[in-house]
Formats: structure tokens, sequence, C-alpha cells
């Protein structure tokens, strides 16, 4: 694990999907997660950044923004912590970085205007991503 700011522009560019506007949403993000105390890792399988242990900053069980995924700490009963867990949410969330990458910045609004109508489980996004991945219903 590193700090969120000595994440290398060659990470960056693997997560990015080939998107600027993914790049440049997943440095807003890391400069998000460092400012609540995050740490990152690099999950090469789902080719996200997982920033974890923020304090705060992050809506439901974790957020999506470009290839970052922004959550709390890890402690026994989250779903990071469970290694088949762990591989299912990070599957739903490499989805959301892929709608980040057909989207682009634009994903932001696109999702909370969504959010707003359909909440939760009923989220169009969500949907695509995979709830029972997503922890939803658990």
């Amino acid at each position: 694990m590193t700090a969120p700011l000595r994440v290398s522009r060659t990470t960056v560019r693997a997560v990015s999907r080939g998107s600027r506007q993914v790049a440049f949403a997943t440095w807003v993000a890391l400069l998000w997660g460092a400012v609540w105390g995050g740490r990152v890792e690099w999950d090469r399988e789902s080719a996200l950044l997982i920033c974890h242990g923020t304090r705060t900053g992050y809506g439901r069980g974790g957020t999506c923004v470009g290839s970052v995924f922004l959550t709390g700490p890890v402690t026994p009963g989250r779903a990071l912590a469970d290694p088949r867990r762990r591989r299912a949410l990070l599957t739903h969330e490499a989805v959301h970085a892929e709608q980040w990458r057909r989207y682009g910045v634009s994903f932001a609004i696109r999702y909370l205007v969504e959010e707003v109508r359909r909440p939760g489980a009923a989220n169009r996004f969500e949907i695509e991503a995979g709830l029972t991945d997503g922890g939803y219903g658990r």
C-alpha cells in the first residue's frame, strides 16, 4: 500500500482505460482520498485503485470515481475483508469504472440524476454493475 499522492502516472494510465477523462477523475479521486486519510492499493485483476481507510467522502459502502474505489477501513465483516466478497465487489466497481470510460466525467451527473429518480437497487447503473456483486439485498 502506498500514500495516494505516490501513485505513478504509469499506474493511473494503466487503470484509466485509455480515457483522459477517466485519468482526470482518477487523479481527483486520489486527491480526495488523501484529504480524507485514505491509503491506496492497486488491484490488477479489476484494474482499480482502492482507496480504503477514508474517514468519510464516499456514499453507501463505497464510491467509484474514475478508476478509484473510495471506501472506509477494511475491517472484519466488511466486503473487502472477505476474499470472496472482495472479488465480487471489485467486479461490480470495475463495471462502474467502465461506465466512467463510456460517459466520461458526465457520468457523475448521469449517476446522480439516476440516483434521485431511482435510488439504490433501482438505479440502472447499479443494475448494470450487478446488484448481488455490489452487496444490494444483503
